[in-house]
């Protein structure tokens, strides 16, 4: 599933300076986000769970709109302890509904409760959502090859076949595209143009 590590390529880029992906612009917060965490391949529940959150909220929003409202989203959410918003009740979606600093939207506050029941039911049937995830890509994170982000696709078939059975478990919020961007995210896909420094370093990380 890998197309070669380029780390003859990766050490001229060190010295002529870091070739990055386009996408994150020259905004701090977003260029940190591509450096130290998109793409990396995640194996750890909690984050996994924090991004199921953050990439339902996001749905219709930039992802910059989300990256900001992260910190406020980890207080509200009990720290994205997946038990905890389990159990989430009228009376906690009415207190979110009233947080200025995340997206007021009842139908994904009401599905983040919904999904933390669902993860928690994958957890039991697979030892972790981690191992239920990485089954789909037999433990090896999918290397893609883009010379250019513009061909990088906004879903795909897998992404469409994992939010399918997803959605036959009960989660909500997580169509194939914004399947195919937590894909991206946690590292499952690494979708990093191939001359971008983080192309490299995050299959070094898996």
């Amino acid at each position: 599933m890998m197309c070669g590590l380029r780390f003859l390529v990766r050490a001229e880029e060190k010295v002529l300076g870091k070739k990055s992906c386009p996408w994150h612009g020259n905004n701090p917060l977003y260029t940190r986000y591509h450096d130290e965490e998109w793409g990396v391949p995640c194996r750890d529940d909690a984050k996994l769970f924090e991004f199921l959150v953050l990439e339902g909220a996001q749905a219709g929003l930039s992802w910059i709109t989300i990256l900001r409202k992260r910190e406020n989203y980890r207080r509200a959410f009990a720290d994205f302890n997946v038990e905890v918003v389990s159990r989430f009740t009228e009376s906690d979606l009415v207190r979110l509904m009233n947080e200025d600093g995340i997206v007021r939207n009842r139908a994904k506050i009401s599905s983040a409760q919904n999904n933390a029941c669902c993860f928690i039911k994958v957890q039991s049937e697979f030892g972790s959502f981690s191992n239920y995830l990485w089954n789909f890509f037999d433990d090896e994170p999918l290397v893609n090859c883009w010379q250019d982000f513009e061909q990088v696709p906004s879903k795909t078939k897998l992404s469409l076949l994992i939010s399918q059975d997803m959605m036959a478990r009960g989660f909500n919020f997580f169509g194939p595209t914004i399947c195919y961007s937590y894909l991206q995210a946690m590292g499952f896909i690494n979708d990093h143009v191939e001359h971008c420094f983080r192309w490299s370093e995050c299959q070094t990380s898996n």
